[in-house]
This record gives structure tokens, C-alpha cells and sequence, in this order.
């Protein structure tokens, strides 16, 4: 009776070896970390993982498909304070579209150049938090429909400036202030 109460507590061998993957490719990087080693780590024989995945780049697109998630809004549900780009800006930058752990977040930026299914996600993450920008700072300035170039540079700057301080925050643990980058971008825009 313990023993099979013991083996369905653990994890199966594809959630171990995605397990393994996640840690590796976060600490070493996907190149660096040879299917031996995600085999081992996981404590699975090294055919289990090509059964599961018939290539090691299919561990990493399964990674991001089902460990990492950009949260999508319809255009309704974004808030705004009307008259205060800044605070609006500012509260979005509170509320990241990204659902990963740490680790996906780390394998996100650091995949994203040679692979993809990453650059994929992270277009996608960079499309939502634009899109939350442009239509937040719409509804925060009311009067500035005729003048939609600038609401699109900003909301531009403000996506790149939050997808650089993701990336940053990764590799050195450095931040970037939102809410400076929010009231920068507010006064650009001349309120």
C-alpha cells in the first residue's frame, strides 16, 4: 500500500525530464546541456527523453508551450486613469502579461536569439504589453485621438523599455525604474 501511494506522489518520467530541462536550461543554457545530462538529472534512461521528445529542441519547445504563458486582455479590460499617463503606465507595468518562473523567464532571454519557438513567445509577450500600452494610454488621454503616431511611439518605447528591463533583470539582476520610465515617457507626450 505505501509503495503505491509513494509512486503516485512522484511526478512521471516527461514531467521529470521537463523538470530537468527547465533547471539545466536556466543554469547552463540549451546548448550546453547535452541529453545525457538531462537524462541524468531527470533520472530517466536517456531513450525515455527521445521517446517523450524525438529531438533535444523538442524538450525546449515543450518548455515554452506549456511553462510559459503571455496573458492576452481584450481591449476592454485595460485601465487607465484619465488625465494621468504616467499612473497608467506605471500600473501596467505592475501587472506583467508573462505567467513563467524564474528559470523560464532566464531561458526565455537567453533563447531567444537561436531559437524559434522563444523569439515566438517573446514576440508575443512583446505584442500584449504594446497593445495594453497603446490602448491604456488612449483611454488615459482622451482628447489625443487625431495624434495615434505618438500614443504608438510611446507605447513602443514602453514595451521595449519593459522587455529590456525583463531581459536585464535576467542576466545581472539589475532594474530599471517603471515608474521613471512611465513619467519620462508622460512628459514626452506633453502632459
Amino acid at each position: 500500500m505505501m509503495r503505491a501511494s509513494r509512486k503516485q506522489d512522484q511526478p512521471d518520467a516527461r514531467t521529470r525530464i521537463l523538470d530537468a530541462a527547465e533547471t539545466l536550461f536556466a543554469d547552463r543554457g540549451y546548448d550546453a546541456t547535452s541529453t545525457a545530462r538531462l537524462a541524468r538529472h531527470a533520472k530517466v534512461p536517456k531513450g525515455l527523453v527521445f521517446h517523450y521528445f524525438p529531438q533535444k529542441i523538442d524538450v525546449l519547445v515543450a518548455l515554452v508551450d506549456e511553462r510559459t504563458l503571455v496573458e492576452e486582455l481584450p481591449e476592454d479590460a485595460v485601465a487607465a486613469l484619465p488625465g494621468d499617463p504616467a499612473a497608467t503606465l506605471s500600473e501596467l507595468a505592475r501587472h506583467s502579461p508573462l505567467r513563467a518562473s524564474p528559470a523560464m523567464r532566464r531561458i526565455l532571454f537567453r533563447e531567444a536569439d537561436t531559437h524559434t519557438s522563444v523569439r515566438e513567445r517573446l514576440g508575443r509577450l512583446n505584442g500584449e504589453v504594446f497593445g495594453r500600452a497603446r490602448r491604456a494610454l488612449a483611454l488615459a488621454l482622451p482628447g489625443s485621438r487625431g495624434d495615434q503616431a505618438r500614443l504608438e511611439v510611446a507605447a513602443t518605447t514602453f514595451a521595449a523599455v519593459l522587455i529590456y528591463q525583463e531581459n536585464l533583470s535576467q542576466l545581472t539582476g539589475e532594474h530599471v525604474d517603471p515608474d521613471a520610465v512611465a513619467d519620462l515617457i508622460a512628459r514626452a507626450l506633453g502632459t
